[in-house]
């Protein structure tokens, strides 16, 4: 038998959340000014200039910097992500799940070592 009343905290914290971000999306929306001008309404290319002439986008060469600090930290913040089930966890699964937490970190600090003596952190 399932006990509805557990989850009751569970939907009342979801529905508080949704019912302020709704209010917050209304009000921003009501009191926001609306003044905009030319640079403001431009596209952001994550740093260098946009593509303007159509027949470029396809042959244009851009620095691939970006994409790799974007990559970089993806993997870091799923590695977090998989730190905080392991961390409350850890009293069930011992040593085990301890060693193989330590396995999985150092494969990838041995991914950011090779990132860092390859120079993809270094700015240009």
């Amino acid at each position: 038998m399932i006990d509805y009343n557990a989850y009751l905290p569970i939907l009342m914290f979801l529905g508080l959340g949704f019912t302020l971000s709704i209010a917050m999306l209304i009000i921003t929306t009501w009191r926001s000014r609306r003044n905009s001008y030319a640079q403001k309404d431009s596209p952001y290319e994550c740093g260098f200039d946009s593509f303007d002439p159509p027949q470029k986008n396809a042959r244009l060469r851009f620095d691939v910097q970006f994409y790799l600090v974007a990559i970089l930290f993806i993997i870091f913040d799923l590695e977090i992500a998989f730190l905080f089930p392991w961390a409350i966890s850890l009293k069930n699964i011992q040593l085990f799940g301890f060693w193989s937490m330590m396995f999985f970190l150092a494969v990838l600090t041995c991914g950011f070592l090779y990132e860092y003596l390859k120079g993809a952190l270094e700015w240009e």
